[in-house]
């Protein structure tokens, strides 16, 4: 069976268009094409880790990345003090319909809790 890339891979690969906002060697942040709300930014490992049960110690630097990531485009878009949610989504009942593990950085409205 052919391993077929997802489109994130695409993405940083440069074969499928996206609104990239930051991207060093370790991760690529873009507009996400569906946002639930005024800002919604994926920030995607440039290395494929299908879930988040496929993590291991070796992928410290790359969370931590992530996270600074998040932190920073926040404060760059100016939704770093009325407040933001980020999100992973592991497997179906996770709701994660692309196996390439991603960040979602949601802000711009008060966000409801459940999220469900």
């Amino acid at each position: 069976m052919k391993n077929t890339k997802s489109i994130f891979e695409m993405i940083v690969d440069r074969e499928i268009d996206a609104k990239i906002v930051y991207e060093d060697d370790l991760v690529i942040s873009i507009e996400d094409i569906n946002p639930v709300a005024p800002y919604h930014f994926l920030i995607i490992p440039k290395e494929k880790i299908s879930t988040l049960n496929d993590l291991n110690n070796s992928h410290k630097e790359l969370l931590n990345r992530i996270f600074e990531v998040a932190r920073n485009i926040a404060k760059e878009f100016n939704f770093d003090q009325k407040g933001y949610r980020t999100i992973f989504n592991c497997n179906e009942y996770g709701g994660q319909t692309v196996y390439h593990i991603h960040l979602h950085l949601i802000s711009g409205r008060k966000l409801g809790w459940p999220p469900g």
